[in-house]
């Protein structure tokens, strides 16, 4: 799919990657992108003259109807990024039910709403879904036990949704990460990439039609390891 002339959805766009994937579209030349955020007020003013292409759009994974509302003001999209997650820091016998049950929430059951509130638009333009996961959506990291869950949930869904959707000329693309330089991970000594760099990885798999987008340095370094040696992938994450 080419960027130029499309008109994108993303989510969580006010901050960190979601920012830099909004500048990226403007800067590919997409014709419209709906930056969704919970608070609209802090989605930022995008340099560059986007020439009123930035439509701030009021979207929380956590309510159905603010998805539903979101979908209906976006009928043009052919482009749908899911990039919008939460993360709660803890080991699997330590972190409270409620943290993993706010992560799947968001991360997995939030995504999967989005999904089908706008696959009218997407069947209707033969659009694609672009699924930011997680390098963690492939093996767990025991700090991190929810937050790899809901990815690795969201992760399976993401291969049940292709050949599905793919009879309705729609393209679904998962997106395999490393670290990235965000709040997430604000005062964590791990490799991180900037979001720009992120970003326009994203979009270069995009476009290339990569179905498995790993789209920083260190994500397609250990795409090799996961290729060749799944246990040696799993073994890297499993330090405490």
């Amino acid at each position: 799919m080419k960027v130029q002339g499309s008109s994108a959805f993303v989510t969580g766009a006010n901050r960190g990657l979601g920012q830099a994937l909004v500048q990226a579209l403007l800067e590919r030349g997409a014709a419209r992108v709906y930056a969704g955020a919970r608070h609209i007020h802090k989605i930022p003013v995008f340099d560059g003259g986007d020439g009123g292409r930035v439509v701030p759009v009021p979207f929380d994974l956590t309510m159905p109807e603010s998805i539903l509302a979101a979908s209906a003001r976006a009928a043009d999209v052919d482009l749908l990024i899911n990039n919008a997650s939460t993360a709660a820091f803890g080991g699997p016998l330590e972190v409270d039910r409620a943290s993993i049950a706010q992560e799947m929430h968001v991360n997995y059951l939030g995504t999967y709403d989005t999904i089908r509130a706008f696959l009218p638009a997407l069947r209707s333009n033969r659009g694609a879904i672009v699924n930011v996961l997680s390098l963690l959506a492939l093996s767990s990291t025991p700090p991190m036990a929810g937050y790899s869950s809901s990815k690795a949930a969201l992760h399976s869904m993401t291969q049940a949704l292709r050949p599905v959707l793919a009879a309705d000329g729609i393209a679904v693309h998962g997106v395999y990460p490393a670290g990235i330089d965000t709040d997430m991970l604000a005062g964590l000594d791990v490799p991180k990439a900037a979001p720009s760099v992120v970003a326009d990885g994203i979009l270069d798999g995009l476009e290339q039609g990569e179905e498995d987008i790993f789209p920083d340095p260190v994500s397609r370094s250990m795409a090799d390891i996961w290729w060749s040696d799944p246990k040696a992938f799993e073994r890297a994450f499993s330090h405490v």
